[in-house]
Protein backbone atom coordinates (compact mmCIF):
# COMPACT_ATOMS: atom_id res chain seq x y z
CA UNK A 1 0.00 0.00 0.00
CA UNK A 2 1.00 3.51 -0.85
CA UNK A 3 -0.91 4.33 -4.01
CA UNK A 4 0.59 6.78 -5.93
CA UNK A 5 -1.57 8.21 -9.22
CA UNK A 6 -0.15 10.74 -11.43
CA UNK A 7 -2.98 12.83 -13.55
CA UNK A 8 -1.25 14.90 -16.14
CA UNK A 9 -2.25 15.94 -19.66
CA UNK A 10 -1.65 13.89 -22.35
CA UNK A 11 1.95 15.68 -23.81
CA UNK A 12 3.48 14.74 -20.72
CA UNK A 13 3.79 11.19 -22.39
CA UNK A 14 5.52 13.11 -25.12
CA UNK A 15 8.19 14.75 -22.66
CA UNK A 16 9.55 11.81 -20.71
CA UNK A 17 8.90 7.96 -21.12
CA UNK A 18 6.06 7.23 -19.03
CA UNK A 19 7.83 3.98 -17.64
CA UNK A 20 10.44 5.93 -16.67
CA UNK A 21 8.11 8.60 -14.47
CA UNK A 22 6.57 5.94 -13.18
CA UNK A 23 9.91 4.79 -11.80
CA UNK A 24 10.89 7.83 -10.40
CA UNK A 25 8.58 8.37 -8.36
CA UNK A 26 8.46 4.90 -7.45
CA UNK A 27 12.37 5.09 -6.50
CA UNK A 28 11.78 8.70 -4.86
CA UNK A 29 8.92 7.47 -2.40
CA UNK A 30 10.98 4.28 -1.56
CA UNK A 31 14.14 7.08 -0.56
CA UNK A 32 12.25 8.22 1.97
CA UNK A 33 12.03 5.17 4.18
CA UNK A 34 8.59 5.44 4.79
CA UNK A 35 7.43 2.26 3.25
CA UNK A 36 8.34 -1.16 1.71
CA UNK A 37 9.63 -1.42 -1.62
CA UNK A 38 7.17 -3.89 -1.98
CA UNK A 39 4.01 -2.33 -0.83
CA UNK A 40 4.47 0.73 -3.56
CA UNK A 41 2.15 1.19 -6.19
CA UNK A 42 2.65 3.63 -8.85
CA UNK A 43 0.02 4.59 -11.91
CA UNK A 44 -0.11 7.30 -14.32
CA UNK A 45 -3.63 8.76 -15.62
CA UNK A 46 -3.33 10.73 -18.63
CA UNK A 47 -5.98 12.92 -19.68
CA UNK A 48 -7.03 14.67 -23.09
CA UNK A 49 -9.31 16.69 -22.15
CA UNK A 50 -8.47 18.95 -19.16
CA UNK A 51 -8.92 22.80 -18.64
CA UNK A 52 -5.78 24.17 -16.81
CA UNK A 53 -5.18 28.02 -16.16
CA UNK A 54 -7.99 28.85 -17.83
CA UNK A 55 -6.68 27.16 -21.05
CA UNK A 56 -4.63 23.74 -22.01
CA UNK A 57 -1.84 24.34 -19.88
CA UNK A 58 0.52 21.08 -19.38
CA UNK A 59 0.25 19.50 -15.32
CA UNK A 60 1.13 17.02 -12.93
CA UNK A 61 -0.87 15.87 -10.14
CA UNK A 62 0.03 13.28 -7.69
CA UNK A 63 -2.36 11.98 -5.29
CA UNK A 64 -0.27 10.17 -2.81
CA UNK A 65 -2.56 7.62 -1.06
CA UNK A 66 -0.79 6.15 2.66
CA UNK A 67 -1.64 4.58 5.44
CA UNK A 68 -2.49 6.80 8.58
CA UNK A 69 0.01 7.27 11.39
CA UNK A 70 2.43 9.21 9.39
CA UNK A 71 3.37 12.54 11.08
CA UNK A 72 2.65 15.80 8.99
CA UNK A 73 6.66 16.75 8.58
CA UNK A 74 6.35 12.65 7.47
CA UNK A 75 4.30 13.49 4.82
CA UNK A 76 5.69 17.40 3.84
CA UNK A 77 8.82 15.53 2.91
CA UNK A 78 7.34 12.87 1.15
CA UNK A 79 5.00 15.33 -1.18
CA UNK A 80 8.30 17.97 -1.56
CA UNK A 81 10.62 15.04 -3.12
CA UNK A 82 8.18 13.77 -5.45
CA UNK A 83 7.18 17.44 -6.78
CA UNK A 84 11.03 18.25 -6.46
CA UNK A 85 11.83 14.92 -8.71
CA UNK A 86 8.86 15.22 -10.92
CA UNK A 87 10.12 19.39 -11.52
CA UNK A 88 13.76 18.06 -12.33
CA UNK A 89 12.00 15.84 -14.84
CA UNK A 90 9.80 18.53 -16.01
CA UNK A 91 11.34 21.48 -15.69
CA UNK A 92 9.09 23.66 -18.37
CA UNK A 93 5.45 22.05 -17.09
CA UNK A 94 4.13 25.18 -15.24
CA UNK A 95 2.07 23.18 -13.02
CA UNK A 96 3.58 20.05 -10.67
CA UNK A 97 1.19 19.08 -7.85
CA UNK A 98 0.84 16.51 -4.82
CA UNK A 99 -1.15 15.55 -1.75
CA UNK A 100 -1.50 13.26 0.74
CA UNK A 101 -4.59 11.14 1.79
CA UNK A 102 -4.47 8.91 4.72
CA UNK A 103 -6.15 5.79 4.59
CA UNK A 104 -7.87 4.72 7.72
CA UNK A 105 -6.73 1.36 8.97
CA UNK A 106 -10.13 0.63 10.01
CA UNK A 107 -12.01 0.95 6.77
CA UNK A 108 -9.22 -0.99 4.68
CA UNK A 109 -8.87 -3.88 3.46
CA UNK A 110 -7.77 -6.04 -0.08
CA UNK A 111 -8.44 -9.91 -0.45
CA UNK A 112 -5.09 -10.98 1.70
CA UNK A 113 -6.84 -9.57 4.47
CA UNK A 114 -10.34 -11.77 4.04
Amino acid sequence: MPHFILDCTEDILELQNPTEVIKEVFETAFSTGLFQRKDIKVRLNPFKYSLVMEGDSSFIHVFGNIMQGRNEEQKENLSRVIVSKLNEMFPDVPIISMNIRDFEKSSYINKTML
